[in-house]
C-alpha cells in the first residue's frame, strides 16, 4: 500500500521528530505555567564579577552569601557551582551550610580527560557532609539541540542520584545515591532513568532574580526572601552554563540554573510531563490508517476531505488534552501524517479511476452518432446556389468565380454593383442579396433577386443568419502538450455535442405545435412544453409531480376516467389515442408508453395535438354541402321546371316566364360567384400583397354599387380625402367594400343615405359605412360574421340570401391583419368600421 510505503519511508528521516518537537514547543510555549514567587535566584553575573572580583571567589564569599541567605529566612538553598576541589575556606563555607540546614550541592559525571571513563564529581567530604542533599545537575539537549527535559535519576551503575530539583522538595537529607536493583549495568557505565519534560514558566528571566552582590555588600536584610527558595548559580554569558529551550531556541537561551528553577518548581507542584511509550504512538497511527482505509473509499469526494481534517483535529485535539490536562506527552506526528498523506494519495487514486473512466466515456461519445449538422461553408458555391434556388425560390440569380460568369439568370452582372462587404456577410439593396464567398484562394460573387413584399424580406433575414464562410483562424492554435490538458478538451468538446443534442431536443419540444407532457412509471408530470400550461391553464410550477389523471379528469370529466386509460397504456405497453375537449376547443391526446434503453425506468408521452380548426373545416364542409345541396339547388331546380314547361309550350312563351328565369339564374350566379369569393379570400397569403391605394378603392366600390343606389334613390356620400397606402390585396378588398356598400343599399329606406368615411386612426387606414336602415338586433350581433347564418328580420323581410357577404368581408379584414366592427340599434341604422394597418413604405 502506497500509504505504508511514504510512512516507512519518512520514518529514515528525522521529519516525524521534528513534528513532534514542532508541536510540543507550540503547545508548551502557548499555555505555560506561572512562575512561583517564593523561589528566586542568586545571579553570578556581570555586576557581580565587577564589584566583588574575577571568577572563582573565594569560598568565604559563598559562605557570607548563605548566612545572608539564613539571616534572611530562606528555606532551602540550591547552589548550582561545583566545589570538586578543596579550598582554604571549605571550613567557613561548611558551617554557613551546616548552620542553615537545607543547602543542596550539585554533582557533576563526566570523564576527566577524553579517553577517560566516566566519573562522579562530587563536592569536597567537608562540604558534603555539610550538604542537605546532593543531586545531579545534568540536563538533556534533544538532537536538535534544545533542553526540554532530563532524566530523575542519573549515575553509574546501579546507584543514581536524583536531579537537584527533586531532592530540594524532600523532608529527609540525601547524600548517597539511591540504589536501583532493577538496573544491571558496569560500575563504570553512565546510566539514566525516568525521563521527563520540564514546562517552562517562559524564557530567561521569568523568575524572580537578585544579584549576588546586592545582597552581599552592604545590603539590608531582604523580608522577601523568608520562607523561599533560593538557587544560586552563574548567569553571566563568560560562564558557558546555558540551555537553549522551546521558548528562545538557539537565539536567546536560558541560563541553566533558571532551568533548574523550572525543574523544582514542576517537581513540587505535579507538573512535570511524562512520555508516553512509543507503542502507543504506534498503535495510533495504525489505528488512523486502519479508520482511513475502512472510510475514505465510503466516501463521497466532496466528504473526504472534511473527513481528513475532522481526523486531523481529532488527533491534535487528543495530544493537547493529555498534555495539559494529563501532563502526558503522546508523539503523534506518524498519526497526524496519515490523513495528510492518505488524502491526496486518495485523491490521485480516485483522480486516475475518473479519468480511466473518463477516457472510456469520451470514447463512447466520440464513436456514437450523435446529432450533427454539417458546416455549410464546406459546400462549393454552385450548390449553395441550387439549394438556395430550391428553397427560396428567386427571380434571378447570379453567380461569379473570378471574374467569370458561371450561372446567370433574369438578373443583369452590374459591374458597379457593391460587393464591399467581408467575406460571408449579405448586403440587401434595391431587392438584390450580394455575398463574396472564398474558398481557398477562389473568390466568388453571388447574388439572388428575390421576391417582392414580406416573403422578400423574411428571405433576407433568413440569408443574413446563414454561416457560409469559414470561419477566420486569427487565434493561434495552442498546442496540447499534457495528457490531463487532452482529456479535459475532449471531455469538454464531448460534453458541448451532448448539451446541445439535448438544448435541441428540449426547443423542438418547445416549439411543436403540439403539446407534449412526459410522466414517470406512476403517471406523475415530469415535463411538460409551453402549450401545456396554455390550454388548460394552469401555471407551469404547479404542473410539475401533478398526476396526469387529475389533470386531465379536473378539465374534462368523464366515465371511464382517465386513469383507467393511462394504466392499460402502462400496464399493457401499448398506445391510445382519445379525444380531449379544454374551454371550448377541441383536441386530440395520444398516449405512447416508453422504458428507457438500458434500464427498466418507464413513463407515458402524451402528446395533444389541437384538431379545433380541423372540426371547424368539417364543419364547414358540412355546412357547405347543405349550402350546395339546398340553397344552389333549388334555383337550379326551378330554372329546370320552367324550360321544361317552355318546352312544352314554345309558342306560348309569355315575358314574365322569362323574367322569372332571368331572377333564377342571376341568383344562381350569385350564390356561386359569392362561394367562389369566400374560397379566394381564405386562400389569400400574404405573396398576393402589394402596394394599394384605400380611398381608391372605395370609390371604385362606391361606382360598382352605384346603379343599384340609384334604383332605390339612395344617395352615396364619401367623406375623406387623404391617400392612405396599404399592403394587401385591392381586388378583394374592393369586393370586400362592395358586400359592405350592397348590403347597406339594399336594407335601406328608399330616398336614404349611406355614408362612406375614410379616415386616419393612429397607423391604420379606417372606413365607416353608415345606412340608415331597420338596424340589428342585439342577440344576432355576435353571429353576424358567420357564414351560413341569416338575419331573422330579413327573412321575415323577404330579403333572402345565403349568408356569405359578411363573412367573406370578415375573412378578407381578417387575412390584412385588421379588425371589423358594428354598431347598430333597430330602428336608427348600421355602422360598419373597418380597420387595416397602414403601409411603412408605401
Amino acid at each position: 500500500m502506497p500509504l505504508v510505503g511514504i510512512l516507512l519511508l519518512l520514518q529514515l528521516t528525522t521529519l516525524p521528530q521534528r513534528l513532534d518537537n514542532w508541536l510540543y514547543d507550540t503547545l508548551i510555549t502557548s499555555w505555560p505555567p506561572s512562575a512561583p514567587e517564593d523561589i528566586v535566584l542568586v545571579a553570578i553575573d556581570e555586576k557581580s564579577l565587577a564589584e566583588i572580583g574575577p571568577w572563582p571567589w573565594p569560598r568565604a564569599v559563598h559562605a557570607d552569601l548563605i548566612r545572608y541567605l539564613n539571616e534572611a529566612g530562606a528555606e532551602t538553598i540550591l547552589v548550582d557551582i561545583l566545589f570538586a576541589e578543596p579550598a582554604v575556606h571549605d571550613q567557613a563555607l561548611a558551617s554557613a551550610m551546616s548552620e542553615h540546614g537545607r543547602v543542596v550541592l550539585p554533582l557533576y559525571i563526566a570523564p576527566s580527560s577524553q579517553n577517560d571513563l566516566f566519573r562522579e564529581q562530587l563536592p569536597t567530604p567537608t562540604l558534603a557532609n555539610a550538604a542537605f542533599a546532593i543531586g545531579h545537575a545534568h540536563v538533556e539537549l534533544d538532537a536538535d539541540g534544545i533542553a526540554r527535559g532530563l532524566y530523575l535519576y542519573n549515575g553509574l551503575g546501579n546507584e543514581l542520584w536524583p536531579a537537584m530539583g527533586l531532592v530540594a522538595n524532600r523532608g529527609q537529607p540525601s547524600v548517597v545515591p539511591t540504589a536501583f536493583e532493577g538496573i544491571h549495568a558496569p560500575a563504570y557505565m553512565n546510566v539514566r532513568s525516568q525521563f521527563v519534560r520540564v514546562p517552562l514558566a517562559g524564557r530567561g528571566g521569568t523568575y524572580t532574580s537578585y544579584s549576588y552582590s546586592d545582597l552581599l555588600i552592604d545590603s539590608p536584610r531582604n523580608q522577601w526572601l523568608k520562607g523561599t527558595t533560593v538557587l544560586i548559580g552563574a548567569t553571566a554569558a563568560g560562564f558557558g552554563d546555558v540551555l537553549p529551550t522551546p521558548f528562545s531556541g538557539l537565539a536567546q537561551p536560558m541560563p541553566g540554573v533558571e532551568f533548574h528553577a523550572n525543574v523544582l518548581a514542576a517537581a513540587r507542584d505535579g507538573e512535570l510531563i511524562r512520555d508516553i511509550s512509543a507503542g502507543w504512538s504506534v498503535g495510533l497511527a495504525l489505528l488512523t490508517g486502519l479508520l482511513i482505509v475502512l472510510i475514505l473509499p465510503r466516501l463521497r469526494p466532496s466528504r473526504t476531505f472534511i473527513f481528513s481534517g475532522l481526523l486531523f483535529l481529532l488527533i491534535l485535539a487528543g495530544s493537547l488534552v493529555s498534555l495539559l490536562a494529563f501532563n502526558l506527552w503522546l508523539p503523534v506526528a506518524n498519526a497526524l501524517l496519515v490523513p495528510v498523506i492518505a488524502f491526496p494519495l486518495w485523491s490521485a487514486r480516485r483522480l486516475s479511476l475518473a479519468n480511466r473512466f473518463l477516457n472510456q466515456q469520451i470514447d463512447v461519445l466520440e464513436r456514437g452518432n450523435l446529432l450533427h449538422l454539417p458546416a455549410l461553408h464546406h459546400r462549393h458555391p454552385r450548390q449553395i446556389l441550387d439549394n438556395l434556388r430550391r428553397l427560396l425560390n428567386p427571380e434571378g440569380w447570379l453567380l461569379k468565380e473570378g471574374g467569370a460568369v458561371l450561372q446567370q439568370e433574369n438578373l443583369a452582372d452590374d459591374p458597379h454593383a457593391a460587393w464591399h462587404n467581408p467575406a460571408g456577410l449579405w448586403s440587401h439593396h434595391d431587392g438584390v442579396s450580394r455575398v463574396v464567398l472564398t474558398r481557398g484562394d477562389t473568390r466568388y460573387q453571388l447574388a439572388l433577386k428575390l421576391p417582392p413584399g414580406l416573403a422578400g424580406a423574411a428571405a433576407e433575414r433568413y440569408l443574413s443568419r446563414l454561416q457560409l464562410q469559414p470561419p477566420t483562424s486569427g487565434q493561434p492554435v495552442t498546442v496540447e502538450r499534457e495528457n490531463l490538458s487532452t482529456r479535459i478538451n475532449r471531455a469538454q468538446r464531448a460534453t458541448q455535442r451532448l448539451n446541445h443534442i439535448q438544448s435541441f431536443i428540449w426547443r423542438s419540444f418547445e416549439h411543436m405545435p403540439d403539446g407534449i407532457i412526459v410522466t414517470d412509471a406512476l403517471g406523475l408530470i415530469l415535463f411538460a412544453n409551453g402549450h401545456v400550461p396554455h390550454w388548460f391553464r394552469e401555471p407551469q410550477p404547479s404542473l410539475q409531480g401533478m398526476a396526469l389523471a387529475t389533470l386531465l379528469q379536473g378539465h374534462d370529466p368523464r366515465s371511464p376516467g382517465w386513469a383507467e386509460t393511462l394504466a392499460d397504456t402502462l400496464t399493457q405497453q401499448q398506445s391510445r389515442t382519445v379525444d380531449l375537449h379544454l374551454n371550448g376547443r377541441d383536441f386530440l391526446i395520444h398516449f405512447a408508453p416508453f422504458t428507457l434503453p438500458d434500464s427498466s425506468q418507464n413513463g407515458i408521452i402524451a402528446n395533444i395535438s389541437d384538431i379545433s380548426e380541423l372540426r371547424e373545416q368539417q364543419r364547414q364542409h358540412r355546412e357547405a354541402i347543405d349550402f350546395i345541396s339546398h340553397d344552389v339547388r333549388s334555383p337550379l331546380v326551378s330554372q329546370l321546371a320552367l324550360i321544361e314547361q317552355l318546352k312544352r309550350r314554345p309558342g306560348e312563351v309569355q315575358a314574365e316566364q322569362l323574367d322569372q328565369l332571368r331572377r333564377l339564374a342571376r341568383r344562381s350566379y350569385h350564390l356561386a360567384e359569392e362561394f367562389v369569393q369566400l374560397a379566394r379570400a381564405e386562400q389569400l397569403t400574404e405573396t398576393r400583397f402589394y402596394d394599394c391605394e384605400f380611398l381608391a378603392i372605395v370609390e371604385n366600390a362606391r361606382d360598382s354599387v352605384s346603379e343599384q343606389a340609384l334604383e332605390k334613390s339612395i344617395k352615396l356620400v364619401l367623406l375623406g380625402k387623404d391617400d392612405l397606402w396599404l399592403r394587401g390585396n385591392a381586388e378583394l378588398l374592393e369586393r370586400a367594400v362592395i358586400n359592405l356598400l350592397t348590403n347597406a343599399v339594399q336594407y335601406s329606406e328608399p330616398g336614404t343615405t349611406v355614408t362612406m368615411q375614410v379616415f386616419r386612426a393612429g397607423h391604420q387606414a379606417c372606413l365607416t359605412v353608415t345606412d340608415e336602415g331597420p338596424g340589428i338586433e342585439e342577440f344576432e350581433l355576435p353571429t353576424l360574421f358567420d357564414r351560413f347564418r341569416r338575419q331573422k328580420s330579413s327573412e321575415l323581410a323577404g330579403k333572402h340570401g345565403v349568408g356569405l357577404g359578411l363573412s367573406f368581408v370578415s375573412v378578407v379584414v381578417e387575412k390584412h391583419k385588421g379588425e371589423i366592427s358594428v354598431e347598430s340599434r333597430p330602428g336608427e341604422g348600421s355602422a360598419f368600421t373597418l380597420k387595416l394597418p397602414e403601409a411603412s413604405h408605401p
